[in-house]
C-alpha cells in the first residue's frame, strides 16, 4: 500500500507530492512580501500603526496573499492556490480598507482584524480540503488535518524566525568586536528587519512543507502532549462546576471583570483539549480509557461554562450598558454556547460513539464560524455605533447622572459615533450634561478625564479639584494656584490618588503617595519588611515665575552646557561644599538631601 491510500485510510491529508523548488520559491515569495511591506509601510514604525487606510488595506492584502499561498500551494493545481490568495486578499484589503484607518480606530476596533483572521484561518483548511477532492466537497478529516497542521506550521515557522533572528544579532555583535558594524547597521535599518523577517519565514515554510514527515511528526507529538493533558483540565473543571452549589456564584459576580474572559478560556482550551483526543475519525480516537473519559467530560462542562459566562456579561450590560468591549464578549459567549450545545447535545444522544455526531457538527460550526468571522470584521455591524446609542440614552432618560457617566468611554472608545454624540451633547439642554460634555471634548487625552464606572474615594474629584484628593501640610497652609493647575496633569493626586501636599515656602512644596507610606504598617500596627522604598517624595518649585518639577529645573542652560563642554576636556573637575536639605518623616531622614 502507498503512502497516500495509507494516509486516507488514517483520515490524514492528501500527501503533498514532492517539489524541489518549493523551498526556494516560498523563500522568494517571502522575501518579496517582506520587501513589498516596507514599500508600502515606508519608514514608518511598525507599532505606531501611523498607516492610512490604503497602507493598512494594501499590507493586509498582500501579506495575506502571501501566506495563503505559501501554507496551501501544491505542485498539482498550483493555480488553484494562486487565485485563492488572489481572492483572499483582495477581500481582505477591502475589508481594511472600509474599516478606515488603523489610527483611527477605537480601542476595541482591532477585534475586527481579529475576526477577519480567524476567517482566513479557518477558509484555508476548508479550500485545502475541497481542493484534493476536486470537487466542492470537504470532508471532515481532511480539513481537521489541515487545520492542525496549518497551526503547527505557523508556529514553527516563527520559532524559526525568531533563530534567525538571534543568530543574526550574535553574528552582528561578534563583527563589532573586530569593528565590522555592516551587519549591525543593516539589523537597524527597516527595510532590511522587514525583508529578513519575510525571507526566513518564508524559508521556513518551504522546508517544511517539503519535509512532510517532520511536520506530521511534530503534529502528533502535539495532538499527543494536548491529549494527555485532557483528563487534568477536565478533572479541574468538573471539581470546579460541583463546588459551585457549596460556595455559591456572588464571587463569580463580584468580579465580572475577569469571570467573562476566564470562563471563555477555559471552555476553550475544553474545546482544543477534547480534539487532540478524539482525532480526525474514529480510527485516530485514543484507546486509554481515562483520555476517552476525560474528552467526554470536557464535552459536558463546555456549555456550563459558556452559560456561566453568558450570565456573567449579562450582569456587567444590566448595570453599566453596552460598550464595544462587552458586545465582543456577547459574540464570544454566543459562539461558546453553540459548540457547547453541539457538544452537550452529540454526548446525550450518542453517549459512547458521542464522535460520530460530534465531528459533522465540527464541520458545520466551522463554516459558521468563518461566515461570521468575515461578517464582524466589516464595519456592516458596527459596536461603537451601538454601544453609543445605549450609553446616550441611559444619561438622557436620567438612569445615569451625568456626574457618574463614563465620559471617557464616549470621548476615546466609541469611536466616530462616540465623538459625533459628544458634540450633540454639548448643545443638550441640561446644564450638567452640557458641562460634563464640553469638558470632554476638550480633553486631549483619556487620562484627563475621571472614569464613571469606577467608585474613587471620597476624596478624589475632577481634574480642577487636586485638593480633594490632597492632605496639606503645616495645617492651615494654602497650596499656590500653579502648583494645582501642575499637579492636575500629574498622576500624584489624580484618579482617586490620595496624597500629601507639604508646602515648604512660597516657591516650593513636596508632594507625597499616601498609598506608599499607609503600606508600611500591617492590620496589627508592626512595621512590615519594606520592599518599595517610599524615597522623599516629589519635589516642585517656583522658577521663572512658573511651577516645575524640580527634576526639570536643573537641566543646564545653552551656556551652561557651552561651559562644561570647555571644562571637562581642561581638566576643571572639582568638589565644592554646598548647603543641603533633607525631608523628614517623623524624625527620620527619606529621600536623598537636595539644595
Amino acid at each position: 500500500m502507498d503512502e497516500i491510500e495509507t494516509r486516507a485510510e488514517f483520515g490524514e491529508a492528501a500527501a503533498p507530492e514532492g517539489w524541489a523548488a518549493r523551498p526556494l520559491l516560498l523563500a522568494g515569495l517571502g522575501l518579496a512580501t517582506g520587501v513589498a511591506a516596507h514599500l508600502i509601510l515606508g519608514g514608518s514604525l511598525n507599532y505606531r500603526m501611523e498607516w492610512s487606510a490604503l497602507q493598512a488595506a494594501a499590507l493586509i492584502g498582500v501579506t495575506l496573499f502571501a501566506a495563503m499561498i505559501g501554507f496551501t500551494i501544491e505542485r498539482r493545481l498550483w493555480w488553484t492556490s494562486i487565485a485563492f490568495g488572489a481572492v483572499i486578499g483582495v477581500a481582505a484589503g477591502f475589508v481594511t480598507w472600509w474599516n478606515g484607518a488603523p489610527g483611527g480606530w477605537s480601542a476595541s476596533e482591532g477585534w475586527r482584524t481579529m475576526s477577519l483572521l480567524l476567517a482566513v484561518a479557518v477558509a484555508a483548511p476548508l479550500f485545502q480540503a475541497a481542493r484534493d477532492e476536486g470537487a466542492p466537497r470537504t470532508p471532515y478529516a481532511a480539513v481537521h488535518d489541515y487545520a492542525w497542521q496549518n497551526v503547527v506550521l505557523w508556529f514553527a515557522c516563527w520559532l524559526f524566525v525568531a533563530i534567525v533572528w538571534v543568530m543574526a544579532w550574535l553574528l552582528a555583535s561578534l563583527f563589532q568586536l573586530i569593528k565590522i558594524e555592516l551587519l549591525h547597521e543593516l539589523l537597524m535599518k527597516n527595510w532590511f528587519v522587514r525583508a529578513l523577517i519575510g525571507l526566513a519565514f518564508g524559508a521556513a515554510l518551504g522546508l517544511l512543507r517539503e519535509h512532510d514527515a517532520v511536520v506530521r511528526l511534530l503534529q502528533r507529538v502535539v495532538a499527543t502532549v494536548l491529549a494527555v493533558l485532557a483528563p487534568v483540565l477536565a478533572i479541574g473543571l468538573g471539581l470546579f462546576l460541583l463546588a459551585l452549589p457549596f460556595t455559591g456564584l456572588q464571587a463569580l459576580w463580584d468580579a465580572t471583570s475577569a469571570t467573562t474572559p476566564l470562563l471563555l478560556s477555559c471552555a476553550v482550551g475544553a474545546l482544543i483539549l477534547a480534539n487532540a483526543v478524539i482525532g480526525n475519525r474514529p480510527e485516530e480516537e485514543r484507546r486509554n480509557r481515562l483520555l476517552r473519559y476525560g474528552a467526554m467530560l470536557l464535552a459536558m462542562v463546555i456549555l456550563p461554562l459558556a452559560v456561566l459566562a453568558a450570565v456573567a456579561t449579562g450582569l456587567r450590560v444590566g448595570q453599566y450598558g453596552y460598550t464595544p468591549e462587552r458586545l465582543w464578549a456577547i459574540v464570544f459567549v454566543g459562539i461558546a454556547i453553540l459548540y457547547g450545545a453541539a457538544y452537550l447535545g452529540s454526548l446525550v444522544l450518542g453517549r459512547l460513539a458521542w464522535t460520530v455526531r460530534v465531528r459533522p457538527a465540527n464541520l458545520a460550526l466551522a463554516f459558521l464560524l468563518c461566515g461570521l468571522g468575515l461578517l464582524l470584521a466589516t464595519p456592516l455591524i458596527n459596536f461603537n455605533r451601538i454601544s453609543t446609542d445605549d450609553q446616550v440614552g441611559r444619561l438622557e432618560s436620567g438612569r445615569i447622572s451625568a456626574a457618574k457617566f463614563d465620559w471617557r468611554a464616549l470621548a476615546f472608545d466609541f469611536g466616530k459615533p462616540g465623538r459625533d454624540a459628544l458634540e450633540r451633547l454639548r448643545r443638550s439642554k441640561n446644564a450638567g450634561i452640557r458641562g460634563k460634555a464640553a469638558e470632554a471634548a476638550k480633553a486631549e487625552s483619556r487620562w484627563d478625564l475621571e472614569m464613571g464606572d469606577v467608585k474613587s474615594s471620597p476624596r478624589s474629584g475632577p481634574k480642577s479639584a487636586v485638593l480633594d484628593n490632597a492632605r496639606v501640610l503645616p495645617e492651615g497652609a494654602s497650596v499656590p494656584r500653579g502648583l494645582i493647575d501642575l499637579l492636575a496633569d500629574k498622576y500624584q493626586c489624580r484618579q482617586g490618588n490620595l496624597c500629601t501636599i507639604l508646602v515648604a515656602n512660597p516657591a516650593e512644596a513636596v508632594v507625597f503617595a499616601d498609598s506608599c507610606y499607609a503600606g508600611m504598617l500591617d492590620k496589627d500596627g508592626k512595621a512590615r519588611r519594606i520592599v518599595t522604598y517610599c524615597g522623599g517624595g516629589d519635589r516642585f518649585v517656583l522658577a521663572d515665575g512658573a511651577w516645575k518639577d524640580a527634576a526639570d529645573r536643573f537641566v543646564p542652560s545653552a551656556e551652561q552646557r557651552a561651559q562644561i563642554a570647555a571644562g571637562y576636556p581642561a581638566g576643571r573637575v572639582e568638589i565644592r561644599p554646598v548647603e543641603r536639605r533633607q525631608v523628614f518623616v517623623g524624625g527620620v531622614p527619606v529621600g536623598e538631601p537636595f539644595e
